[in-house]
């Protein structure tokens, strides 16, 4: 397995991660599905705006997770952080490979001189929630109810990760 930056032509492999999360999981609140020209456009856009999208990829190039960054809030006070998102194929949990994505999304914040990296995590995901505690991140809130999938109510576990001591 290798991380490196995406390319359109990965958006047919993000897309089915994607969906497998819309479809079968709480990872992702939205109950829509994409295909690869909407994932094409999604990583052309981020790309435009400096955002990295990265993903793992096996010997045959066959996407195993993806992980990026956005804008925590739309206004200027909050420049200094972000919002990320990490997902990994279905098949390929629990592997190193959300662990290795997230190491290298971390990086790269690092090295954009971002200064705190938010995860919203439905608060259920343990797993997603040992990692990122793993990873530095503390949890700092919790929004109950504030999410609708499956038929039933979704609370919101917010942790952060403070990338520098200055800025």
């Amino acid at each position: 397995m290798r991380i490196r930056d995406a390319r359109l032509g990965d958006a047919g492999g993000i897309a089915a991660i994607y969906n497998d999360a819309v479809e079968n999981t709480t990872a992702v609140w939205n109950e829509t599905t994409v295909d690869a020209s909407n994932r094409a456009a999604w990583i052309a856009s981020h790309q435009e705006d400096g955002r990295p999208v990265l993903v793992a990829v096996d010997a045959a190039e066959e996407v195993l997770g993806y992980a990026t960054y956005g804008d925590w809030r739309a206004w200027e006070g909050y420049r200094h952080t972000v919002e990320h998102s990490v997902y990994v194929s279905g098949d390929h949990r629990g592997a190193g490979i959300g662990e290795a994505l997230m190491t290298a999304l971390i990086r790269r914040a690092r090295n954009a001189h971002v200064h705190v990296m938010v995860a919203g995590i439905e608060a259920g995901n343990s797993a997603s929630i040992h990692l990122h505690e793993k990873l530095g991140f503390a949890r700092v809130g919790l929004l109950e109810q504030v999410g609708w999938k499956f038929g039933r109510w979704l609370d919101l576990a917010f942790l952060q990760l403070i990338l520098d001591a200055e800025h």
